[in-house]
């Protein structure tokens, strides 16, 4: 039997040895990176328009926002009510806006508000697993897994405190406001004033 020629293997060079490492490295580092992106958790997009100042929102916080919700064709679902009529010796006691507590909103508009500032406007965009996912509100314009945008101007933050202090405030200047109880037409309906003495 004939024998067979053996080629001996050439010692690898220790450069090359290390590229082979660093693409390995490097492969893998990629390949994560690529599973994280498919796998990632879903997350807010908050672009600033106008930056605001100051401290932003906590989670027991309470805002007042103008906002205008819009589905993806850019339907509009909902939007911040005008200002009402408000008695003018309260009017400064109550910001522009509509008022939310943070705790109260789905979680992709309560992250996106955690990241604003008041004065702020911001456009939001929120994926359906943030928003109101498979399950809308009975009655909404908004399809199941929608992803929502917000316009949103924040014009104020309070804290509960705050906001309770601001209740009492404008308790104690309405009640004040109101007719006593029996009377009517004012001055009309109130007792004649004593004569003064002589």
């Amino acid at each position: 039997m004939a024998e067979v020629t053996r080629v001996p293997l050439q010692p690898t060079d220790k450069g090359s040895l290390i590229k082979f490492f660093l693409g390995v490295i490097v492969g893998a580092a990629l390949a994560g990176a690529v599973a994280w992106y498919i796998a990632r958790p879903a997350s807010v997009d908050v672009e600033t328009i106008t930056a605001g100042t100051g401290e932003n929102p906590k989670e027991d916080s309470a805002v007042f926002v103008d906002y205008v919700g819009k589905l993806d064709d850019g339907t509009v679902f909902d939007q911040s009510p005008p200002r009402g009529d408000i008695p003018e010796q309260i009017a400064d006691l109550i910001p522009q806006g509509s008022y939310m507590e943070l705790a109260g909103v789905v979680p992709g508009f309560r992250e996106a508000l955690l990241q604003m500032q008041k004065g702020g406007r911001y456009t939001v965009h929120i994926p359906a697993e943030l928003a109101y996912g498979a399950n809308p509100p009975a009655g909404s314009p908004v399809p199941p897994n929608a992803d929502l945008t917000f316009e949103v101007t924040l014009h104020e933050i309070m804290s509960p405190q705050q906001v309770q202090e601001r209740l009492a405030q404008i308790n104690a200047i309405t009640s004040q406001m109101a007719p006593p109880e029996g009377a009517e037409g004012g001055a009309e309906g109130a007792a004649p004033a004593p004569a003064p003495a002589e």
